[in-house]
């Protein structure tokens, strides 16, 4: 577990991780995720957690993310849930509302374009 100088992180009332309502639905990517080993308390802040020590912590997440064979779906798992704390997939709570919003932006342009393209198509 990450110890700070001066500081041992604290890991309090870590949040339960759902399990998927059918098996089908999120898969078994779960099973394999690393965080599932010894290193879980990484991933979510403890209460009243002063920034330094936050940054670390989610450095450290995100490096256990790096090396994670089912990185991709653990992410994706947090963007369609979403998930609101924690680390997932390589991403804190804040950098997954910056990808949903760059998403949803993406999903307008595309639906604008091929409203376009069918206007253009029909004229």
């Amino acid at each position: 577990m990450l110890q700070l100088p001066h500081q041992p992180l604290q890991v309090a009332a870590v949040p339960p991780q759902r399990a998927p309502a059918r098996e089908d639905e999120a898969g078994p990517w779960h099973a394999e995720a690393v965080c599932r080993r010894d290193e879980a308390g990484l991933f979510f802040a403890p209460s009243k957690e002063p920034t330094a020590a936050r940054l670390a912590r989610e450095a450290a997440a995100k490096r256990v993310c790096g090396r994670c064979p089912v990185m991709v779906e653990c992410r994706e798992h947090a963007l369609l849930q979403p998930e609101p704390y924690g680390v997932w997939g390589g991403l804190t709570a804040a950098e997954r509302r910056v990808a949903l919003a760059r998403r949803r932006r993406r999903e307008v342009e595309l639906r604008k374009a091929s409203a376009t393209d069918r206007i253009a198509q029909a004229g």
